[in-house]
């Protein structure tokens, strides 16, 4: 079957669907692998649930004549995906960074659909499944599109650049992420930073905040810059951020000087597409952060400062440094590991240990096999190696009225520390 045929045949359908536990009516499902399963074999199911057609790559399952044989099913929804997207013909911003990704785009997308009917990633689905789903979920009435990128090696932002094509990119920073993948700091800024190089290439424009003095480096010499930054004020940082712009105050649910320039990201991006600023002001104020990321929870008299989506020691280091500025409370912290970090591991745990140490902090509890094997000076620091060996010995009594942060990499599963207080 040609492309031209799967997508007539696709856009007969009311939805792309790769999982047969969310199979709905007349969708169209993509038979994808994975680790530990082949979607192959869920074909027959998927129809029987009723989906029209299924995609597969394995002339075992061709069940019936709603089932379309194609060379690589991943392939194929990769290049569905370029397609469409190249038939809607609609401004498309990609944005990718070390840190921030997931809350700047949910921030650029309350402030376009203001003005826009704007379609963006579902989540943190931004990789080479997540991208092309995302670009699927764009019809005839998406008039801006949004579409978050991650990465963990090189030349995996140029490959995603390839099935979005985007006219518009951000980077929100380069930070120590990924590292083991990217090859150390220098593979970091280097990877990402092939959005600018997609962009450059087919002179297309890019968003760019000129407070970060590395961002500009790496973007200059460009004549398509959008700067944005040095025209916005950070008015208030505890225990929630206030920015002003154009004699507007934002007042956020937003915690962490981190996310200043997150938030200057989308009044910029507002900005040059036509959002009015009373809109950008209302769109900013209503976002409120989930998914453990950067959320306050008030529970037992503490306040809790919840960012346990994610972590590397760039996130952590800002998210202590802002967490402690405040001399308003006593602190506490619950930190976990930091994955993804290759042979830097070790020295970037105890990096952060020697951190901890020079803070204002009440009591800190470090938990996971690379802070284990750290040394700390401090008596108020207490290792765990695991997360049952932290719960066994953990004491919520001591956590005296006043802040706690939670934070570590998404494999810790932090969040349950909630259900011990």
């Amino acid at each position: 079957m040609t492309l031209e045929k799967l997508y007539t045949l696709y856009l007969s359908t009311s939805e792309l669907c790769t999982d047969t536990r969310k199979i709905t009516k007349d969708c169209l499902f993509f038979a994808l692998k994975g680790d530990h399963f082949d979607g192959n074999s869920f074909a027959e199911e998927a129809l029987k649930r009723g989906a029209m057609y299924c995609i597969i790559d394995n002339a075992k399952y061709l069940v019936n004549d709603h089932c379309i044989l194609v060379e690589n099913v991943l392939q194929t929804l990769q290049d569905l995906a370029t397609h469409h997207r190249n038939q809607l013909n609609i401004p498309i911003l990609a944005l990718t960074g070390s840190n921030g990704k997931t809350t700047t785009k949910e921030l650029i997308t309350c402030v376009l659909s203001k003005k826009h009917n704007t379609s963006a990633t579902k989540g943190n689905l931004n990789n080479h499944i997540g991208v092309p789903l995302t670009l699927l979920k764009m019809n005839a009435t998406t008039e801006i599109g949004v579409v978050e990128m991650g990465a963990n090696h090189q030349k995996e932002i140029a490959f995603l650049c390839a099935i979005a094509q985007p006219n518009y990119g951000l980077i929100t920073n380069f930070g120590k992420a990924h590292l083991e993948g990217f090859g150390g700091v220098d593979g970091v800024i280097k990877g990402k930073s092939e959005l600018y190089d997609y962009l450059r290439a087919d002179h297309q424009t890019i968003f760019i905040n000129e407070l970060d003095e590395l961002q500009v480096k790496q973007a200059e010499p460009y004549d398509q810059l959008i700067r944005f930054g040095k025209s916005m004020l950070l008015d208030q940082d505890h225990p929630y951020l206030s920015v002003k712009f154009d004699s507007k105050t934002i007042n956020t649910n937003l915690t962490g000087t981190y996310n200043f320039g997150n938030i200057c990201a989308a009044i910029a991006i507002g900005q040059y597409f036509k959002v009015n600023a009373t809109d950008i002001v209302s769109a900013i104020e209503g976002y409120i952060p989930e998914n453990n990321r950067s959320q306050i929870i008030r529970k037992e008299g503490l306040q809790i400062l919840l960012d346990a989506y994610n972590a590397n020691p760039t996130s952590m280091k800002a998210a202590l440094l802002s967490f402690t500025a405040p001399k308003d409370t006593i602190k506490f912290a619950i930190l976990g590991d930091m994955f993804e970090l290759g042979n830097d591991a070790k020295t970037e745990h105890q990096l952060i240990v020697d951190l901890v140490n020079g803070l204002e902090l009440e009591q800190v509890y470090f938990v996971g096999k690379n802070f284990y094997l750290t040394q700390s000076s401090s008596k108020n620091s207490f290792l765990f190696e695991t997360f049952e060996d932290f719960k066994q010995n953990f004491n919520p009594i001591n956590l005296k009225n006043g802040s706690l942060l939670i934070k570590g990499s998404r494999g810790m599963a932090l969040e349950r520390v909630l259900d011990l207080i």
